[in-house]
């Protein structure tokens, strides 16, 4: 069934949005995000892969919502159906992906934090996430890792001689959450996902995020020229702000 307003549509990031940080929906976020969807066109666009949206949004999750952007929309669906599938190994060749994962591996073996787990590259399809501490980090080292973090500038730091050391690849960095950072090739950020919006069929395109300040993970399809951009600071505030805009206009 068609929303009341189809040529309105509300984009979401996941973590922090509709989500604490890596956690799972609530039921009544959910039953709210699915009530928005009688009243705009809605869709979802996380920088993490499509298993991982489904850990934290339910599986079929695709079939939940008529758009769904994982890896910031290089794996996009629309009414359950997979639109493309862009991958960074095709895009900068296997040497290239070497190298990177090569110097990050070096240059993380020098970096001195009080603890480290595992998995500091999780190569996905369309980005590399990089991680100090390793994803297999509890949540209360997370915790701890990202107050080091904040004090020390250390995926600040690693950024910026990424960028030195490959100035060449034309990569854009993105720093999102709280123990990793993306990299991926310029463009590739979540603006990526409106190439699968036609300009004629919606009015307003909105989009919901946390991490919207210069270098987070939303600051692109924030500040685009076609998206209406709204900042978040947790899912009840999400939920707050839809309601105050879609329902009470």
């Amino acid at each position: 069934m068609a929303p009341e307003n189809p040529r309105i549509i509300a984009l979401f990031d996941v973590d922090g949005t509709l989500t604490i940080p890596r956690g799972k929906i609530t039921s009544d976020m959910m039953e709210f995000m699915k009530t928005l969807s009688k009243k705009i066109t809605v869709g979802i666009v996380g920088g993490s892969d499509l298993p991982k949206q489904e850990e934290q949004l339910g599986d079929g999750i695709v079939n939940v919502f008529p758009y769904n952007f994982s890896q910031n929309g290089l794996v996009a669906y629309k009414n359950g159906a997979l639109q493309e599938v862009q991958t960074i190994s095709k895009f900068l060749g296997e040497d290239n992906v070497k190298r990177i994962v090569n110097w990050t591996l070096r240059y993380l073996a020098d970096i001195d934090i009080p603890i480290k787990r595992g998995t500091f590259i999780e190569f996905r399809s369309g980005m590399m996430n990089i991680s100090p501490i390793g994803r297999n980090c509890s949540r209360e080292e997370r915790n701890d890792y990202e107050k080091i973090d904040l004090e020390r500038g250390i995926r600040t730091n690693m950024v910026a001689a990424m960028k030195k050391e490959f100035a060449d690849l034309d990569l854009t960095y993105s720093i999102g959450g709280q123990i990793s950072f993306d990299l991926f090739p310029t463009g590739w950020d979540k603006t990526y996902c409106l190439r699968f919006l036609k300009e004629e069929d919606f009015d307003e395109v909105h989009f919901f995020g946390d991490k919207t300040f210069e270098g987070g993970n939303d600051f692109e399809i924030f500040t685009s020229e076609r998206t209406i951009g709204h900042t978040v600071t947790s899912p009840e505030d999400t939920k707050e702000q839809c309601t105050k805009l879609f329902f009470e206009r």
